[in-house]
């Protein structure tokens, strides 16, 4: 097996645990919903944290989908029309990221929970 494989193999295997990862951290806080809303028997307040659940495993999966993109993008095939696509690609799932970051934390990656804290007090 030649570099080139063992390296697109690679890429492979982040991508599927990428997906896995997406799919497992869903069904996990569907899981943990279900358990939660029958046991308050309020589905109002058990669903920002199956929210929040969800939008994780979503981060985390990303972070391993643009793994496998990198490594198979610059060690397979490092084409100008490749790095243009792996660019889009990375800055879609990057924006992807900070949008579910926002909406998950309230504030922005950047900033620290100090200065939200602050923010929302005044």
């Amino acid at each position: 097996m030649s570099t080139k494989e063992i390296v697109q193999r690679i890429g492979e295997l982040l991508d599927l645990a990428g997906v896995l990862v997406i799919a497992v951290g869903v069904v996990l806080a569907a899981v943990v919903f279900v358990h939660r809303s029958w046991r308050t028997r309020d589905l109002i307040a058990a669903y920002p944290q199956f929210r929040q659940g969800v939008g994780r495993a979503i981060l985390l999966g990303l972070e391993f989908l643009v793994g496998g993109d990198i490594i198979r993008t610059v060690a397979v095939s490092p084409t100008f029309y490749s790095v243009g696509v792996l660019a889009l690609i990375v800055a879609v799932r990057t924006f992807l990221s900070f949008s579910l970051e926002v909406e998950l934390e309230g504030r922005w990656p950047w900033q620290s929970k100090e200065r939200k804290a602050l923010a929302s007090d005044g």
